[in-house]
């Protein structure tokens, strides 16, 4: 099995379900159509991630998942910038986002199965020292969203809905079944 991403928050995930796998990253261009939606985005993404390492790696189970924030139909992605990252915090502030999580699974013998996973997120109303002081971690600068809910970022959660791992990047309850439901088969 091969996991194509370099996420630890993956790869930390995914040894729940299995020791066994190998890491091999996608590194191809991650490009969204204009208009595409955050569900669609991200099953295009893992989907394509997969597709890349699958064509390397035929006899393999491949294992890609793409993650983002969405509000008000707005994908934010990873922060560029310090700046970039007070800025998707503030709109976070005091609101319920959501985040999505596309898995793709491309199987050895070539079947292909593929969902997105969802679950709100509520913050806390956020002053800006909290922001410049969370920002001033380092933490937001590689998550989605400017935020990281499994460290420093769970003290701006108030409450969630659905999957919590979903929110770290790998909906694992799920995939453990997908990857489950083909072995029977």
């Amino acid at each position: 099995m091969i996991l194509a991403s370099k996420s630890p928050r993956r790869k930390e995930l995914l040894s729940v379900i299995s020791e066994n796998f190998e890491i091999i990253p996608a590194v191809g261009e991650e490009n969204i159509p204009e208009g595409t939606s955050p569900k669609d985005a991200v099953l295009l993404l893992s989907r394509q991630k997969a597709a890349e390492i699958y064509s390397k790696y035929k006899n393999e189970t491949i294992i890609a998942a793409d993650t983002v924030v969405a509000i008000d139909g707005k994908i934010l992605g990873k922060p560029k910038s310090e700046q970039q990252a007070r800025e998707m915090l503030r709109t976070l502030s005091g609101r319920t986002h959501t985040v999505y999580t596309g898995v793709c699974v491309i199987f050895a013998d070539g079947a292909l199965e593929s969902f997105a996973e969802e679950t709100a997120v509520e913050f806390y109303e956020l002053s800006d020292e909290e922001i410049a002081d969370y920002v001033a971690t380092g933490e937001p600068m590689d998550k989605a969203g400017a935020y990281g809910i499994q460290e420093q970022g769970s003290l701006l959660v108030k409450r969630i809905e659905g999957d919590f791992y979903n929110v770290m990047g790998l909906p694992i309850a799920r995939l453990s079944r997908v990857l489950k439901s083909k072995n029977k088969g």
